[in-house]
C-alpha cells in the first residue's frame, strides 16, 4: 500500500474552509476568548508531562471540525498505518521510512520487504551501549593508553544538526567527555576544533551513510592528517570509529571492520539520531539517557498512531500550520524555546522541515498551485524577546510561533525560573491582546506617540508546555516535530522524505572545483565566470 494521493485543494473540506475563510479572517481573538469562557480548556491537549494549549489562534470550533475532516478526507489515518506498516512511502527512493522502528521496543514488528528489522535494530544498539560504556569507563584507550577526554564527530546535514542539537539541549546530563562537531567544509572550522584537542586523548567519530559525502571525507583527511603527525598509521583503529554502510571505504580510511557502526537506507538524514549517527550523543550522556531519548520518542510514536485526531499533538499543530500557511498566507512558523539549553533546536527543525517539505510537485509529479513547505527561524527566549520580537509584534507580517517552555529548572534556581516563565507567559498574553489605542492614551502617551505604542495583537502562538527536560521529554519534542511533518506531507500530497533539491549545487560544485586546477573555464553564466576568475586570481 502507497500512501494516499489526493489533492488537498479538490477536496469538499477544502471548499468549505475557503468559504470559513472569508467570515473568520478578520475575527479578533480575544474576542472568542471573552465569548467563550470555556476555550482555553476545549483548545488544550494534556498528554502525558505535555501540556499543549493551542487556544490562542485565529480558530473557532467550526474552523477545527473542518481542519479535522481534511485530515479525514486526505486519508491521513491509512498514510499512518502505510508508514507505520513499513511500506515503501518514500516512493521516489523506492524505501520505506522507519526512523520509528529505531525507538521501538524489542518485542515489536516492522517489516522492510517482508522481515522484521527489530533484531538488527537491537544488534546495533547493543554494539552502541557496549562501546559507549568502555569510552566512558575508560576500558577503551588510545594508542598511548591513555583514556579519552574528547569526542569528534564528523559529519554534515542530519550526520551533524540532529546529535548537535541533542548533546547541546542535555548538557546537564553529560558525562567528562568533551563533544565537538565538525561539519562546514571550510577549513578555518576543522582548525580551531582540532587546535584544541590532544590527539592522544580524542576519540574521532566519522558519519557518512556512503563514506563519500565531499565535506565530511575532506574533514575526515584533513584530521587523519594530522593525527598522522603525532601517531602510526596502525593508531587509527583505535581513535576512529566509522556509521556508514560503505565498508570498503570506510575500511580502505583504515578504520577496521569492527569499529564500523551500520546504518539502513529506510532511515533518512535528518530523520536518523536514533540511529547509530546518535553514537555521539550517546558518548556524551551515557547509553541510559541515550535509551530514554529514544523511549520517550516511543511514546510520541505511540501517541500519534493511536490517539483521535481532535487530542493528537502532532496532527492537531500540523492543521494549524496547514489553515495559516495556505489560507491566511503566513509564510514562516517562529519557535520560541524559554531554555538556553534548546538554542540549537530551530536550527536543526529548519533540516527536518524545510528539507522535507519544500516541494513544489505533487505525488503525481505535477506542478503545485498551492503553498508548501513553510520556512522555519526562531532562537530562544528571553535573548529573541531583545531581538526579532519586535517583528512579530508590530510588524506586518503575520507569523504563527510555538513557545516551548519547561516548568521546572534544571538547576533549581527559582528566582530565575520564575522570571523567565513569566517572560514566557507575558509573551503570549502581549501577542494576543496587543495594546490598544485607548489603554496608549490612559498612560499618558503624548499624543504625536501614541500610534508608534499601539499594538494590534490578534498574534497566533501555541504554547507547549513540559514538565522539565528530561532525555525522555525531548525524544517526545522532537519525535512530535518529526509527525507535525509527516502530517502536512500528506496534507500537501507531496513525497516528505526525498532531497532531491540539495543534489544539483553538490553536481555543479564538482564541476567547479575541477575547474580550480585547469587552464580552461566551462560555459557558465557570466556571473559565474567572473566571479571563478575573481577567485582563480586572487589564490
Amino acid at each position: 500500500m502507497s500512501l494516499p494521493n489526493i489533492n488537498p485543494i479538490s477536496t469538499n473540506s477544502w471548499k468549505k474552509l475557503q468559504e470559513h475563510f472569508k467570515t473568520i479572517k478578520g475575527v479578533e481573538m480575544k474576542n472568542l476568548f471573552a465569548e467563550d469562557s470555556e476555550r482555553a480548556n476545549k483548545f488544550t491537549i494534556n498528554w502525558d508531562d505535555f501540556y499543549v494549549d493551542f487556544s490562542k489562534n485565529r480558530i473557532t470550533e467550526e474552523t477545527f471540525k473542518l481542519l479535522l475532516e481534511l485530515a479525514e478526507e486526505v486519508k491521513l489515518k491509512e498514510a499512518i498505518k502505510s508508514q507505520f506498516s513499513g511500506n515503501i512511502i518514500n516512493q521516489t527512493e523506492a524505501r520505506a521510512v522507519l526512523h520509528t522502528a529505531l525507538r521501538a521496543p524489542k518485542n515489536a514488528n516492522f517489516k522492510v520487504n517482508g522481515i522484521n528489522v527489530m533484531a538488527e535494530i537491537y544488534d546495533v544498539k547493543q554494539k552502541i551501549e557496549g562501546f559507549t560504556n568502555d569510552v566512558v569507563n575508560g576500558h577503551r584507550i588510545g594508542y598511548t593508553g591513555k583514556t579519552f577526554t574528547d569526542v569528534v564527530n564528523i559529519g554534515i546535514g542530519g550526520s551533524d544538526l540532529g546529535p548537535a542539537m541533542v548533546v547541546d539541549s542535555l548538557q546537564y546530563y553529560k558525562n567528562h567527555l568533551n563533544t565537538h562537531f565538525v561539519s562546514n567544509v571550510d577549513g578555518d572550522h576543522v582548525n580551531e576544533v582540532i587546535k584544541k584537542l590532544n590527539p592522544e586523548t580524542t576519540l574521532f567519530v566519522i558519519v557518512s551513510k556512503t563514506f563519500t559525502t565531499q565535506e565530511t571525507l575532506s574533514n575526515a583527511n584533513t584530521i587523519k592528517d594530522w593525527f598522522l603527525k603525532s601517531a602510526n598509521q596502525e593508531a587509527i583503529g583505535k581513535h576512529f570509529v566509522a556509521v556508514s554502510t560503505n565498508v570498503k571505504n570506510v575500511k580502505a580510511f583504515g578504520i577496521d571492520e569492527n569499529n564500523i557502526f551500520p546504518m539502513w537506507d529506510w532511515v533518512g538524514g535528518r530523520f536518523s539520531l536514533w540511529s547509530a549517527v546518535g553514537l555521539t550523543i550517546s558518548l556524551a550522556v551515557g547509553y541510559n539517557n541515550f535509551e530514554n531519548l529514544l523511549q520517550g520518542a516511543n511514546k510520541m510514536d505511540d501517541h500519534f498512531k493511536n490517539e483521535d485526531f481532535e487530542s493528537n499533538i502532532p496532527v492537531v499543530l500540523a492543521l494549524i500550520s496547514v489553515w495559516y500557511n495556505n489560507f491566511f498566507k503566513a509564510e514562516s512558523e517562529a519557535i520560541i524555546p524559554y531554555s538556553q539549553y534548546l538554542n540549537q533546536f530551530a536550527t536543526y527543525l529548519q533540516q527536518g522541515i524545510m528539507e522535507s517539505n519544500g516541494k513544489s510537485v505533487d505525488r503525481n509529479g505535477e506542478t503545485i498551485d498551492y503553498q508548501t513547505g513553510t520556512i522555519i527561524w526562531g532562537e530562544p527566549g528571553t535573548n529573541s524577546q531583545h531581538a526579532f520580537f519586535q517583528l512579530i509584534h508590530q510588524g506586518t507580517k503575520l507569523i504563527p510561533a510555538d513557545f516551548i517552555g519547561f516548568t521546572k529548572s534544571l538547576h533549581g534556581n527559582q528566582d530565575h525560573q520564575d522570571k523567565l516563565i513569566s517572560n514566557f507567559l507575558a509573551q503570549t498574553e502581549a501577542l494576543l491582546n496587543g495594546k490598544t489605542k485607548e489603554e496608549v492614551v490612559a498612560e499618558g502617551t503624548p499624543k504625536d506617540i501614541i500610534p508608534f505604542k499601539v499594538f494590534q495583537g490578534n498574534k497566533p502562538t501555541n504554547t507547549i508546555f513540559i514538565n522539565k527536560l528530561t532525555p525522555e521529554s525531548l525524544g517526545k519534542l522532537i519525535a512530535m516535530y518529526e509527525h507535525k511533518i509527516f502530517v502536512q506531507g500528506i496534507i500537501w500530497n507531496i513525497f516528505s522524505y526525498d532531497q532531491f533539491g540539495v543534489e544539483l549545487g553538490k553536481q555543479l560544485a564538482s564541476k567547479i572545483l575541477q575547474e580550480f586546477n585547469s587552464l580552461t573555464i566551462n560555459n557558465h553564466d557570466s556571473s559565474t565566470s567572473n566571479l571563478l576568475n575573481h577567485y582563480k586570481n586572487q589564490v
